[in-house]
């Protein structure tokens, strides 16, 4: 049975950028994935990244494939960042720094006496010392329990769809308030849907209202990190994942939250003027009518729609994770789903490594975005290659 020291799963940004860093210490290592899939096929097309330019890059150990080194190798790119653009660097970062990606799915991981066995879907098996997830989010949608018993020609969740057109002139609700639900809601609007978003927060929360404090010099430097996860002063703490790590778990999960907590970018303002929003309420039950959906709200009133879009966001639950024997789930230590992860993103099962958002309980919001792979990779390689006789 043929043997590897390091098996990346994933070629998302993060999966990219540890197999990059591996790859750059001489750490034997196959990866496999299919590049920026996630990406391509679950987010609607016409999307931007919320993100800022300099939150985008995906980590390489010499920093030099950057999105400003790809601008100067293709025509256009602005800001913010058209989705399949940044899925184009993606592929471009995957072609330059990781082109022995293997476009094959691994269906099982075991524990062996080598560290680990993996099966492949074509029915290749092989060991491996070790094993990084980094998978991202697809298979963590939070579907809200109202619509449980709903047939999926009703409803479904905001990263179900890449083509949005399909609902051109039909009756949609939108669930949510983040980034994804509104610019869903934009999208749908300007593609001849009729639409509506029912929020149950009292309020939206904006990110980039004002924008004056970046442009503060020094101070700005000081009440913002250029990783741009979270608020003035928050953002310099979670760009810090170890530092962030050692505070008191109450303000650790305050501090996440009002990181990550539902927004949209204010330039989508301007887009959603004539889209209705219902602010306060939530959903309280759903009924199939017909070929038509009944959404019932708390204030008693109801809105019959042909189809519910749920952009609720993604809960993290290792126990999803199928290619996990039932064995390797059982000895994972969690935290309501997420994996307690130590120095070096390494798990409470030895050589068993987790990045990305799943990461996020243990190291803080930063993981949860793309500017979170710089922290991940370099943390991985320090942790694999402390160990005598893994440079190989």
């Amino acid at each position: 049975m043929a043997e590897c020291n390091v098996t990346v799963i994933g070629a998302g940004p993060y999966g990219l950028s540890a197999a990059a860093y591996l790859k750059a210490a001489n750490v034997e290592t196959r990866v496999f994935g299919d590049p920026m899939a996630f990406w391509e096929n679950r987010m609607p097309a016409g999307m931007f990244l919320r993100s800022g330019w300099s939150a985008s890059h995906i980590a390489d150990p010499n920093r030099n494939l950057t999105l400003d080194a790809y601008r100067l190798t293709a025509n256009h790119l602005s800001a913010p960042i058209p989705l399949n653009r940044f899925v184009e660097y993606g592929r471009w970062y995957q072609q330059q720094a990781v082109p022995q990606v293997e476009n094959r799915i691994v269906i099982r991981i075991e524990t062996d006496a080598c560290g680990f066995k993996l099966t492949l879907a074509d029915g290749e098996k092989f060991t491996s010392r070790r094993v990084v997830v980094a998978t991202g989010i697809g298979m963590f949608s939070r579907r809200p329990v109202e619509f449980a018993e709903i047939p999926k020609e009703l409803i479904s969740h905001s990263s179900d769809h890449r083509d949005l057109s399909l609902f051109r002139r039909r009756r949609v609700v939108v669930i949510g308030g983040g980034q994804s639900a509104l610019e869903s809601a934009a999208l749908l609007h300007e593609m001849g849907a009729d639409v509506e978003v029912i929020v149950r927060q009292p309020s939206l929360n904006w990110v980039g209202l004002h924008s004056w404090l970046h442009h503060l010099g020094p101070i700005s430097q000081i009440l913002y990190s250029s990783r741009d996860v979270g608020p003035a002063g928050i953002s310099r703490l979670v760009s810090a994942p170890r530092l962030f790590r050692i505070f008191p778990r109450k303000f650790q999960d305050k501090a996440a939250y009002r990181s990550i907590r539902p927004a949209g970018s204010s330039w989508l303002r301007p887009r959603l003027t004539d889209v209705p929003i219902t602010l306060g309420h939530k959903v309280v039950s759903t009924t199939v009518t017909g070929s038509q959906l009944r959404v019932s709200l708390d204030d008693g009133t109801n809105r019959l729609v042909d189809h519910a879009i749920l952009a609720t966001g993604f809960k993290v639950d290792v126990s999803r994770y199928e290619f996990l024997t039932q064995e390797l789930r059982a000895q994972l230590q969690t935290v309501d789903g997420y994996p307690i992860l130590k120095r070096g993103l390494e798990s409470s099962i030895p050589g068993l490594y987790f990045l990305g958002k799943p990461a996020a309980w243990s190291f803080g919001p930063l993981l949860s975005f793309v500017s979170g792979t710089e922290f991940a990779s370099t943390e991985l390689i320090r942790s694999i290659t402390a160990q005598r006789g893994d440079r190989t």
